[in-house]
């Protein structure tokens, strides 16, 4: 920018690149499709996984949403505002993830098609945030309760999340689910309302390498991936006290560097008699609170398992700190962060602790916890990928069971929402009238691509499968959508099993129209210049990038 005189002022850091406008809006709404187009094809039963490969070379094969924008590295800001949105999805809900991200996506591209007719963003923006709204209205009057109390209907619930799952369609579902189930069942507390409040944190997923998926086990207690520390201590401890340390039981170290000066060897074997008393004093400290197993964050002297050995106290030690809050948790111990102020009120306790083997390595299974709601899933099979994979699936299932646990409602799957809510808002549109009319028709339209994306991933010509989709939902089939297994439509999706728990649908949608809504909202983009590159050249010179060059949004 120049003055009047020709002086040049610079407002912006050299090298600074400024798009805004229509411009800025076009290149994040191409980079909300593209993100969007990825995620599409993993979507659904018959949803494909992607391969992600890692800088390193560490592979990952997933087709769960919220994995494959977590690992792939997003470079461009809009679509890694997509990816922040993604994440909320799973944070807060758990599931449909893709579902969020291809709804975000198609919202925008809709809204592009009405840029382009010259529509102002700040009114598409209005219609999109009326549509919002009437369509939660419409999700609420559409949803259809149900009994949580009845296993039947959670195992349903869990059929249709884990139906695009590796898990889903192999022959330890049944085995999984009803881990699952009983997992959600032992840890839930019904509330005064009739809903019941569900902590995750007291359900653990611990995975083991070896032996098949079918293999699982639902512990009731806690299990940690760790063994007792000495061969002299007993390996099962019945009526377990359990002292839960963050401290470690070994000499501490200065934080400097001391040297100590010996010219007697008598001297030196004072000092290490003296380390040898204060370490059996440590012991001595816990054994009077009658504790018989000691499991510490931190680490374990040698001679202090040696002291603990002699007393038949059972010790674990480097154990996570998520593994030693659950432990706390489960056992109602206290964590002690300092061995002066031990008392025996800060014991946990539990019916049994014992060290198994499991594969080819020993673990420490806690039973019988004095709080009985703390569980433990835990799960086997052959490769790291599978158990990462199928880690994600429990998950998600876990998720979904708490979901309608909160709130006791379901809407049917496969699409069915979807075209009901879209026929809906088309006829809430003809009464709002103006170009807002026209927001409400892209918001509805853009719903949509939920029943295209399953048709076409089932092998259905999409726009005919979406066509009779309409017609039947306005004879009145509200639960009518598509049969990806076996690529057909369902008059009433509930009678096949395939229902969603409303919450999800809630949080897709909400989220999904704020996404669209942050980035129509955007006309500016301002990137500040990379850091400059310093490298050898050819001739061994040192080279530099050129400061004003264009920062590149990639994927």
């Amino acid at each position: 920018m120049a003055l009047g005189s020709g002086v040049p002022v610079l407002i912006l850091k050299e090298g600074t690149q400024r798009t805004y406008g229509r411009e800025a809006l076009r290149a994040n709404i191409l980079a909300a499709k593209v993100l969007a187009e990825l995620l599409k094809t993993s979507l659904g039963p018959r949803g494909l996984d992607k391969m992600l490969v890692d800088a390193f070379g560490d592979i990952v094969v997933t087709n769960d949403g919220a994995t494959i924008v977590k690992e792939m590295e997003v470079q461009h800001p809009a679509a890694k505002l997509l990816v922040e949105v993604a994440k909320a999805q799973d944070s807060e809900v758990g599931d449909g993830t893709t579902s969020v991200v291809v709804l975000s996506g198609t919202m925008v591209e809709k809204a592009e098609k009405l840029l382009d007719e010259n529509i102002h963003p700040t009114i598409i923006i209005s219609g999109y945030i009326k549509a919002l709204k009437k369509a939660l209205e419409y999700l609420e009057n559409v949803a259809e309760p149900v009994n949580v109390e009845d296993d039947n209907v959670l195992r349903k619930i869990v059929e249709t999340t884990l139906s695009s799952k590796i898990i889903g369609h192999g022959p330890e579902r049944d085995k999984i689910i009803s881990m699952v189930i009983e997992a959600i069942k032992t840890v839930a507390e019904k509330k005064e309302d009739g809903t019941y409040d569900v902590d995750l944190d007291y359900v653990k997923i611990e995975k083991k390498k070896g032996g098949s998926l079918l293999d699982s086990q639902l512990v009731r207690g806690v299990v940690i991936d760790k063994e007792v520390v000495h061969p002299g201590m007993p390996k099962r401890v019945e009526n377990a006290k359990i002292l839960v340390l963050d401290a470690p039981l070994e000499i501490q170290k200065p934080d400097l560097t001391a040297k100590i000066r010996v010219t007697d060897v008598d001297q030196l074997e004072s000092f290490l008699e003296e380390e040898t008393k204060l370490l059996k004093e440590m012991v001595e400290k816990i054994a009077a609170t009658g504790a018989n197993v000691v499991i510490t964050q931190k680490g374990i002297d040698e001679v202090a398992q040696h002291f603990l050995a002699k007393k038949g106290i059972m010790a674990v030690r480097r154990v996570k700190r998520s593994d030693i809050e659950k432990i706390a948790k489960a056992t109602g111990a206290k964590i002690v962060t300092s061995l002066r102020d031990l008392k025996p009120d800060y014991l946990g306790w539990a019916e049994l602790v014992e060290e198994r083997k499991v594969g080819e390595d020993k673990m420490i299974f806690i039973e019988g916890a004095k709080n009985p709601k703390s569980v433990t899933i835990l799960l086997r099979g052959a490769n790291d990928m599978l158990l990462d994979e199928a880690e994600r699936n429990v998950q998600d299932a876990l998720h979904s069971l708490r979901n309608i646990m909160r709130e006791p409602k379901i809407v049917g799957g496969g699409g069915a929402i979807e075209v009901e809510l879209a026929e809906r808002l088309r006829d809430y549109a003809r009464t709002v009238g103006g170009k807002e009319q026209m927001a409400i028709e892209a918001y509805a339209e853009a719903l949509e691509v939920i029943p295209t994306v399953l048709a076409e991933s089932a092998g259905m010509d999409a726009l005919d499968t979406l066509l009779k989709l309409k017609s039947m939902h306005n004879q009145g089939y509200k639960f009518a959508g598509v049969n990806v297994l076996e690529g057909k439509i369902e008059e009433d999706m509930t009678k096949i099993n395939v229902y969603e728990p409303v919450i999800v649908k809630k949080q897709v949608i909400k989220s999904a129209s704020e996404a669209a809504i942050s980035l129509l909202k955007i006309d500016d983009v301002i990137a500040a210049a990379p850091p400059k590159k310093e490298g050898k050249g050819k001739g061994g010179e040192e080279e530099e990038e050129e400061e004003g060059g264009k920062p590149e949004f990639n994927f």
